[in-house]
């Protein structure tokens, strides 16, 4: 499970809170083998288990910090959490399971509010300089299914840094913008005269069979964006493309502080065999449904 949750080839569907809610799943179904209700019903009782215990065992520390939870400790460390703590819902979530060590989110909000403020007041207008590792280990990762080819327009939730980002499929295109002034957002948009975005864009698509069909990726990638400003990520060939397409994206928004970087590279666990594409998206499926 650790090889995969930290695979540079996963898909993750949605966004980082989809992660921690699939290990969740997980985690509950390895503490109870015997469960065989239906999938749909997976999460509602998972979280009634914990609830349970909390009420039950009047359990008020953490539960990775308890006997049962501590085997879990080093494949929930691999959850990006400063992209869940970005969303208020997904916050409350992680207050109310209380299966994190407190430590871990108090070290993370201190390191997302400190990075907040060099993008206010010291002009940290993003990532400039080519750094992969660090990609790797930090970019916010998010994805979505196009069920049909058609015209598609998204943004994924979340505080970003004023970096409000649109992602528009359309005729075989691909194509981020960032929005300013032109379409509404629901939060603080940045009026920084540029912006800089380190991303990975991946494609897949399955035949029936699930077997891969096509795969397209960009590979780490830099890119400046102006106020409103659109670039074409990519051209799909219309003679390889199939639906559904699954569209994966990894960003970095900001450029990580040198004591954050070497504290990320210091909680790093060690990789060791790489999973292909297939494989990681079909254990992914196998997890969320």
């Amino acid at each position: 499970m650790e090889q995969l949750i930290q695979s540079s080839d996963l898909f993750v569907m949605q966004v980082e809170m989809d992660v921690y809610t699939a290990l969740k799943k997980w985690m509950f179904l390895q503490l109870n083998p015997s469960w065989d209700g239906p999938i749909k019903q997976l999460l509602a009782d998972a979280d009634a288990w914990l609830c349970k215990r909390r009420t039950d065992l009047s359990e008020k520390e953490p539960f990775l910090n308890t006997e049962d939870g501590a085997p879990f400790r080093s494949v929930f460390k691999l959850v990006r959490l400063q992209y869940i703590i970005n969303d208020l819902a997904s916050a409350r979530i992680l207050e109310r399971d209380n299966i994190l060590p407190h430590e871990w989110l108090t070290a993370m909000y201190k390191n997302q509010w400190f990075a907040m403020l060099r993008t206010e007041f010291e002009n940290d207008n993003g990532p400039q300089e080519a750094n992969k590792e660090e990609f790797e280990l930090n970019s916010m990762r998010c994805g979505r299914k196009l069920s049909k080819d058609g015209d598609y327009c998204w943004r994924w939730t979340g505080f970003n840094f004023g970096f409000d980002l649109l992602v528009t499929y359309t005729n075989r295109f691909i194509v981020f913008k960032r929005n300013t002034l032109s379409q509404p957002c629901g939060g603080a948009v940045s009026l920084q005269p540029r912006r800089h975005l380190a991303y990975r864009l991946r494609l897949a698509s399955f035949d029936s069979r699930g077997k891969l069909v096509c795969s397209r990726s960009t590979g780490y990638q830099r890119l400046t964006l102006e106020k409103d400003q659109e670039y074409a990520i990519m051209n799909l060939d219309s003679r390889l493309l199939s639906f559904p397409l699954y569209v994966c994206c990894n960003f970095l928004y900001t450029s990580p502080h040198s004591d954050q970087r070497a504290d990320l590279l210091n909680k790093r666990a060690p990789f060791t065999v790489g999973l292909d594409i297939y494989s990681t998206i079909l254990h992914l499926y196998v997890l969320f449904s």
